[in-house]
């Protein structure tokens, strides 16, 4: 018998961490090879986490509402012979010792990119034991400080307290306090007092997804925001003469949404700087044009990627939202469509909102929000008209972005969207 280490898989291409929400399994139950193993919840997607091997569930290392980075052990599993399996991270012990010796080569400079990058559980854990996370060496990605590193160091009895003197020699400079919500504002904010007539409600494990992504967002990106005004008149005029045709004919609704996707893909395709997203030493700038939009349930917001959007119609392009917001209201979205997406469009409009600052979806460079159209007076070759206006505001990465590239982007977008007309816009 060989017991085999199952690992917090990665769940889309910018999933650093997910969050176990529902054990499927309890230790000692047979398990298929791909049989699901848990619930896992991430910022991008719930999904479930299928077993690489045949065998006995041995130990379940996490408990529910646990949050672990990618590759960390989340069970062990009991297993005949000695066959690898699709999670396995590591070489056994008897590998290693098969490897004739060799000198050793020099090593090179250890990878600490991501230590000062913490998840929630680390954050709690250290919390809970008063541990001074600047004095522990991580062992995961980048030096990234993991739940088993804390677990290990406490089991020693060797953390350093953030009191000792080791931890004052070692304190975050003001840009690292400035770019980190402090421990005493942490702390505060869980000691909220329930006073009577109160209510409180637990927080859902895609709640904590959701505000972990937000968090990461705000104190990792530089935010900008800029805003323009758009005539869409005569953009109105076309769709609500042709709706009805197009709902009879089609079996679903042409919506306004469907027109302003369009017109940002199109913008993004002669923009492509707006297409790109943050990688540390570099800027990744996006071929593929994959529009996320933000569909939202009584108690969470999904935001499903609309593919190669920049190739679609607008009739394809409402085809696709309107299947992607059902499939998030029936509980069916699935992993691949919440992945690979490169800007977001928000219909913030759609809720009789005029004017708001969004959160960028990290790793994108920025989001755009299409607000409520709205008919307003406005001054037209020096004669007062009424139109119908709509605001587009756009929440950029200044570390990518800056205000001239936007603003000429925002301008594009405005140009297609007031020339949208019956004669000059094909639906098909």
């Amino acid at each position: 018998m060989t017991i085999e280490q199952m690992a917090m898989p990665q769940l889309g291409e910018s999933v650093t961490e997910g969050t176990i929400s529902k054990w499927l399994v309890q230790v000692g139950d047979k398990v298929n090879k791909y049989d699901p193993l848990a619930e896992v919840m991430t910022d991008k997607v719930n999904a479930e986490v299928p077993s690489s091997y045949e065998g006995i569930i041995k130990e379940l290392v996490a408990v529910e509402g646990d949050t672990l980075s990618v590759g960390e052990v989340i069970c062990k599993i009991e297993v005949e012979g000695a066959s690898r399996g699709i999670s396995d991270a590591e070489p056994k012990d008897e590998e290693v010792n098969e490897q004739p010796k060799e000198a050793a080569p020099a090593e090179p400079p250890k990878d600490t990119s991501n230590k000062k990058r913490y998840s929630p559980a680390v954050l709690r854990i250290a919390q809970e034991n008063d541990i001074d996370l600047e004095q522990v060496a991580g062992t995961g990605a980048g030096g990234r400080i993991t739940r088993k590193d804390l677990q290990t160091l406490l089991e020693s009895g060797k953390a350093s307290k953030t009191g000792d003197a080791a931890s004052i020699a070692a304190k975050p400079s003001a840009e690292e306090k400035e770019t980190k919500p402090s421990e005493e504002l942490k702390q505060a904010s869980a000691n909220v007092p329930a006073l009577a007539g109160d209510i409180e409600i637990p927080v859902s494990g895609i709640r904590k997804a959701i505000a972990a992504n937000m968090v990461r967002s705000k104190h990792e990106v530089p935010h900008a925001w800029t805003m323009m005004e758009v005539d869409v008149t005569n953009l109105v005029e076309y769709r609500n003469s042709v709706k009805n045709v197009f709902k009879q004919k089609e079996g679903f609704n042409l919506t306004f949404f469907a027109f302003f996707v369009k017109a940002a893909a199109q913008a993004l395709k002669e923009y492509p700087q707006i297409n790109s997203m943050w990688a540390g030493d570099k800027i990744v700038q996006k071929k593929e044009i994959n529009l996320s939009i933000a569909v939202a349930t009584d108690d969470a917001l999904f935001v499903p990627v609309i593919k190669n959007a920049d190739e679609m119609t607008i009739k394809g392009i409402a085809r696709e939202i309107t299947e992607l917001a059902g499939k998030v209201r029936a509980g069916k979205l699935t992993s691949d469509d919440m992945q690979g997406g490169t800007f977001t469009v928000n219909n913030t409009g759609s809720f009789g909102s005029v004017q708001s600052m969004g959160i960028i979806n990290y790793p994108q460079a920025a989001i755009l929000q299409v607000e409520s159209i709205v008919k307003r007076p406005v001054v037209i070759n020096g004669m007062i008209a009424v139109r119908d206006m709509v605001n587009l505001c756009m929440s950029l990465d200044h570390r990518i972005l800056d205000g001239l590239i936007c603003g000429r982007f925002l301008g594009r977008v405005k140009e297609i969207l007031e020339n949208t007309s019956k004669e000059n816009t094909s639906i098909y």
